[in-house]
């Protein structure tokens, strides 16, 4: 019984490291983009919106845009990027930042802050969950 006082907190604390490393991972991946310096005149193709929840939940909405440009090497590209600007339509000429490589980042999202302070949120927020499951399972132990 006293497993599931350490197996609990452990998963807790995998999912919040997890999450962590997954938002971290894409703030770099576009923090490359931005500092490439590579940028390129992309087409908006598309835009439209997804909801999430419902029934007893709140509903929210998200603004989706899908993109496509041509990289200095002649391959199109396109991509789809959420939370873009409510004003860029369909057929809009935008600028694109992209990183360079068989695997292409890139992003039309103006500005370059919000991924950082988001990064840097989830982080925060990972640390109190992790030092929060040790606390507990520390006295747990201390308890036994």
């Amino acid at each position: 019984m006293d497993a599931f006082f350490y197996v609990v907190p452990g998963l807790i604390m995998a999912v919040a490291l997890f999450g962590a490393y997954l938002v971290v991972r894409r703030w770099l991946r576009m923090r490359g983009a931005w500092r490439s310096g590579l940028t390129a005149e992309g087409r908006c193709l598309r835009v439209y919106a997804t909801a999430h929840g419902g029934g007893d939940t709140r509903v929210r909405t998200s603004l989706r845009h899908v993109y496509e440009f041509r990289a200095r090497d002649g391959r199109v590209i396109r991509f789809e990027e959420e939370g873009g600007p409510g004003t860029t339509l369909e057929g809009d000429i935008v600028t694109v930042h992209y990183s360079d490589g068989p695997q292409v980042v890139a992003t039309a999202r103006p500005g370059r802050g919000g991924y950082g302070c988001t990064a840097c949120a989830v982080i925060a927020m990972a640390g109190v969950v992790v030092l929060v499951c040790a606390v507990f399972m520390v006295a747990v132990t201390a308890m036994s």
